[in-house]
């Protein structure tokens, strides 16, 4: 891994982690727990270096297979791979139900490859509200490929957009009829497109409802999915020299297509660096990660702060209809702001 820190001079927790792997995994534990702000402090400045691949798409397309085949072709290039597997909350436990990980057990073993399964525990957009700091733990353990693979929500899966620097989305024929390839929401999020079973019939009507998709979309607002709360203010390419998203074939237990989709990924980082594009990116995914985080805290702080008996009797009257809840959340609020002394 070029550029990295010599070991000697890394904080404890960063030595620790690419050292041993059962010290990843207990860090990410407490990650997922909420309980390790400050080793995620001591190790941000040692992320940055790992290309960040999200892969995502309706269930039954073949993710895991995809990501399963696509780090057996890293590691036969020498590169590290680490997986987070995304999946829903079990209803019973709480926690992750595994299956991605039962379909990746050809990589047990490897010491190359670390997967981690983890459970949604409600978020929505695909992804766990702690997947990002288990993406920059595993960034700074020094693995030169993380793959995110999202939960297979569907369209509204789209926040993997702005945690990955690169979207995989994945398709496969006969899923359904052509126009769900053609609405808005999931495909707007791809850089990289994949007809995944490509060995199925109806490939080439897939593929065709692709290209129409982007041969009706635009290029420079495509650019710019990641910018939720961005007011333009960064010079990026034009239209004519934007990425275009390829649509790419493959059929991930025989690893056909798999090099070809290497090859697109390396393309596409390669371009983000060249054209500036991914110094926006990552500026606009850390100011609203700053905004998300500020949102939280302050939730929870309201809430932590507010006589219980007050906030059931605001519950019971908005129950009742005697009050609103938007005038329910202004009074919390108002109580919140004497509190502190806010005008």
């Amino acid at each position: 891994m070029s550029d990295r820190a010599s070991e000697a001079s890394l904080p404890p927790v960063v030595q620790a982690i690419r050292a041993n792997r059962r010290e990843l995994a207990r860090l990410l534990t407490r990650i997922e727990n909420n309980e390790a702000a400050a080793e995620l402090a001591a190790l941000y400045p040692y992320t940055g270096q790992a290309h960040v691949v999200g892969v995502t798409g309706a269930p039954g397309t073949g993710k895991s297979s995809l990501v399963n085949a696509l780090a057996r072709h890293y590691r036969t290039e020498g590169h590290t791979v680490g997986v987070i597997a995304v999946d829903p909350t079990s209803p019973f436990t709480g926690g992750a139900i595994l299956g991605d990980r039962i379909r990746m057990r050809d990589l047990s073993g490897d010491p190359g490859v670390f997967i981690r399964s983890m459970a949604t525990r409600g978020s929505l957009g695909g992804l766990a509200s702690r997947t990002g700091d288990l993406v920059r733990a595993l960034d700074a353990a020094g693995f030169d490929i993380i793959m995110v693979e999202t939960v297979g929500a569907g369209q509204s899966e789209v926040d993997i957009a702005r945690a990955a620097q690169t979207t995989v989305v994945v398709e496969a024929p006969g899923l359904g009829d052509d126009v769900q390839a053609i609405k808005a929401g999931i495909l707007e999020v791809a850089d990289i497109l994949v007809v995944n079973k490509a060995d199925r019939p109806g490939v080439e009507s897939t593929v065709r409802a692709l290209r129409a998709m982007l041969d009706l979309g635009h290029r420079s607002e495509r650019m710019l999915h990641h910018n939720r709360l961005v007011k333009q203010t960064a010079a990026l390419p034009d239209e004519n020299r934007s990425w275009q998203p390829p649509i790419l074939q493959t059929i991930a237990p025989d690893g056909s297509g798999i090099p070809e989709l290497a090859t697109t990924l390396t393309a596409h980082r390669a371009y983000l660096n060249d054209s500036g594009t991914l110094g926006v990116r990552e500026h606009v995914r850390v100011e609203i990660e700053i905004v998300d985080r500020l949102r939280e805290t302050l939730v929870a702080r309201l809430l932590a702060q507010t006589d219980p008996a007050v906030l059931a009797d605001l519950i019971e009257r908005v129950t009742a209809r005697s009050l609103d809840p938007a005038s329910a959340a202004t009074q919390l609020l108002s109580r919140f702001d004497e509190r502190y002394g806010i005008e």
